[in-house]
């Protein structure tokens, strides 16, 4: 006899499938006489129907409360990377999704770690029930609050200090999370689904304190995973679109895609290209990279940007936040790349300047949850926004500690720092001395 968790288990299969066996009909229901290219695959779930049937029995199976059971099922869609189904959780027609429960497409089993955890969908399932009824528009004209957070310093893992910071905190996130795996410093992944995981569990966190209707920029690129030896192949890989699915998933709204573009020279340390300047054979070209995304997006709302515009708090700081006549006017921008000897991958200096002028306010609260040595912050204090900087690197945050005295002098002893030793700054100017945190 099956114990109680494998018939729970088995039960998110479709009666009517077993593995290797695929259905004839489409996602319609209608019949196929042909076979399907999921059918082909040795899909157990080939429509869009079988999926639907699959999540409904997995939440027949683990629910017991009435208003998760009354979610809908948006339309399934299959992910051909992993070979599964996705299908979105939602409260009716045109809302918002919840959630989703991703099925492996071969076997018809849900995976519970991909699917949205219960406990979150009863947290968001909540949520949005103490907000229906909807507000008509003149209900909706509250003044936005003002962020009481200070500047701030965490040591931590962001999905964990994070989570100590009040909803609605923060009025842009602009960060740029470390390569996966593409130098010994950062192969802290044992596989690429883990690092997007991960990726997507603290840009959850960033939906979280956003401020409605605010930014999230995130800068980000392909990477190269090196080749071992001479008979394997290096590999490159599309990180940005991938994460991007994972934002989305997140209840942004995609704005914009900017083209960080460095001096043609730069791309040359990753070795691409030089067999084929060498040896000019066709099949061997490879394009020397010398451009980055800076991706950027919205907290889905459906309010008009004008909104967070006219309902500021602070409006002497809207009109003194004004962009003068130099401003980039395409999506290419051309920025030579920055180093650092105490970190190995530093966006420049004037890439934040950009964002943070671009999609924020003077007095505003801008978050970075992969600070590094803390650009960002410098950034920051430059253009007369507040931070708060995530870092899990001890090193790197107490290095941030040090410039947090050089970016406010006297003023660093009011940075709130989290699991790490307070700012202290030194007497005299440390602005212009180069102080150091003790």
């Amino acid at each position: 006899m099956a114990s109680p968790a494998t018939e729970q288990i088995s039960s998110t299969r479709p009666a009517s499938l077993l593995p290797g066996q695929a259905s004839s009909t489409d996602a319609g229901g209608a019949a196929n006489s042909k076979a399907t290219v999921y059918q082909r695959r040795g899909y157990a779930v080939t429509t869009a129907a079988q999926a639907k049937q699959v999540a409904g029995n997995y939440l027949g199976a683990n629910v017991d409360d009435a208003p998760l059971r009354s979610l809908r099922f948006g339309l399934p869609e299959v992910d051909d990377r992993y070979h599964v189904w996705r299908v979105a959780l939602v409260d009716g027609p045109g809302v918002e999704r919840f959630g989703e429960i991703v099925i492996d497409a071969r076997t018809g089993l849900v995976q519970r770690d991909r699917s949205t955890d219960l406990a979150l969908l009863r947290a968001r399932r909540d949520g949005a029930a103490v907000k229906r009824p909807a507000p008509s528009r003149k209900q909706r004209k509250s003044p936005i609050a003002r962020s009481e957070l200070r500047n701030t310093i965490l040591l931590g893992d962001s999905e964990e200090t994070l989570a100590g910071l009040p909803a609605q905190s923060v009025d842009l996130v602009f960060t740029s999370p470390p390569y996966f795996n593409a130098r010994p410093d950062y192969a802290e992944y044992a596989a690429y689904d883990d690092y997007l995981a991960k990726i997507g569990r603290i840009v959850n966190q960033c939906h979280r304190l956003l401020a409605e209707g605010r930014f999230f920029v995130i800068n980000i690129a392909p990477v190269l995973l090196r080749r071992a030896h001479r008979g394997q192949a290096s590999r490159r890989i599309a990180v940005p679109f991938d994460v991007h699915s994972v934002i989305m998933r997140e209840r942004f709204d995609f704005i914009d895609d900017i083209v960080w573009e460095k001096p043609t020279g730069a791309g040359w340390a990753t070795g691409r290209g030089r067999r084929f300047a060498a040896d000019r054979h066709p099949l061997q070209y490879k394009t020397v990279p010398v451009t980055e995304y800076v991706l950027v997006y919205r907290k889905r709302t459906d309010r008009l940007i004008d909104w967070n515009i006219r309902n500021h708090p602070d409006q002497p700081a809207v009109l003194e936040s004004r962009i003068e006549d130099d401003y980039e006017r395409t999506n290419v921008w051309r920025i030579p790349p920055a180093s650092s000897r105490d970190h190995p991958a530093i966006f420049p200096r004037e890439l934040a300047d950009r964002v943070i002028k671009y999609y924020s306010f003077k007095g505003d609260v801008v978050l970075d949850p992969f600070a590094g040595i803390g650009t960002v912050g410098e950034s920051c204090v430059a253009n007369h926004r507040r931070f708060v900087l995530s870092e899990m690197s001890p090193e790197y945050v107490e290095i941030i500690r040090r410039n947090a005295v050089r970016w406010l002098g006297g003023d660093a002893a009011d940075v709130q720092c989290v699991n790490v030793a307070p700012c202290r700054a030194c007497r005299g100017d440390p602005r212009s001395r180069g102080a150091r945190a003790v």
